[in-house]
């Protein structure tokens, strides 16, 4: 099953910047296969200005090229195009998945990316899937650089790799001079994963200075049987926060809006 989750932030300016997160669920090349899976990814990424894709288990490398081209075969100039930056393959033992971004060209650029090592003393592999940080260039949106650190949590241990994410920001905040900085993913960060009587202990939830602009009452799950706030949007910087609207964040149903069935989203995991 596709996730159901892209999350909408405007950035002002001479132009509106959006930025969105799609955990595709298990994507490779049995998604790629099927044209109607393809056309709503497709259809859902050219939406957005800046897409994070989650959960990309493509070992051949060959689903996610196939997904840009498709992509930009869509496209009508070549000023609409979209450019990517993918990490490397990131799990613990056998199991992989990789990190994506997909952004259109004539509103972004890379500025330099960053594989966060996870290997502080005392403290080394902390996540399952350590963020690939990227800090892309925005000319022509009130914030003109941006920071993008990605998670997706390993869901028995959301807890403690939230809070490893404030070791993240202090690390790269170290290594760019940019105060702009967005820190969003698949947090799973409710719904039995996150007590409440833990929040205290996060440190990316107790220091004043982050504003997390989902709640904790925002279903961004899949299924129509829960109501779990796991995915997540964490803003670090002045001039980001008060560039981003609160009331832009948005869930973003492809269920509802592509009219499918419960049958056809089974058939199209």
């Amino acid at each position: 099953m596709l996730s159901a989750l892209i999350l909408l932030l405007n950035l002002g300016g001479a132009a509106a910047l959006k930025i969105c997160s799609f955990n595709i669920k298990s994507f490779g090349e049995s998604k790629i296969s099927k044209p109607d899976v393809l056309d709503i990814i497709v259809e859902s990424i050219s939406r957005c200005d800046l897409m994070l894709v989650l959960e990309i288990k493509d070992a051949k490398g060959k689903a996610f090229d196939q997904l840009m081209t498709h992509l930009n075969s869509r496209s009508r100039t070549r000023a609409n195009e979209f450019s990517s930056v993918i990490s490397e393959r990131l799990g613990r033992k056998s199991y992989k998945e990789q990190y994506a971004f997909i952004y259109r060209q004539k509103m972004l650029s890379v500025k330099s990316v960053y594989q966060y090592p996870d290997a502080q003393t005392g403290d080394e592999d902390a996540f399952a899937r350590e963020p690939f940080v990227v800090w892309f260039s925005s000319p022509k949106t009130e914030v003109t650089d941006l920071v993008i650190i990605p998670i997706h949590t390993a869901p028995e241990a959301a807890v403690k790799e939230i809070d490893e994410l404030f070791d993240v920001y202090q690390n790269v905040s170290q290594l760019w001079p940019s105060d702009n900085f967005i820190i969003m993913g698949d947090f799973n960060a409710a719904c039995g994963y996150v007590p409440k009587r833990q929040w205290v202990n996060i440190r990316l939830r107790s220091e004043t200075e982050f504003v997390w602009l989902t709640g904790d009452k925002l279903d961004t799950s899949v299924k129509t049987s829960t109501k779990c706030a796991y995915d997540r949007v964490v803003l670090r910087g002045e001039k980001m926060i008060e560039a981003v609207n609160p009331e832009s964040v948005e869930v973003f149903n492809f269920k509802e809006e592509f009219g499918l069935t419960e049958r056809e989203d089974d058939r199209m995991g």
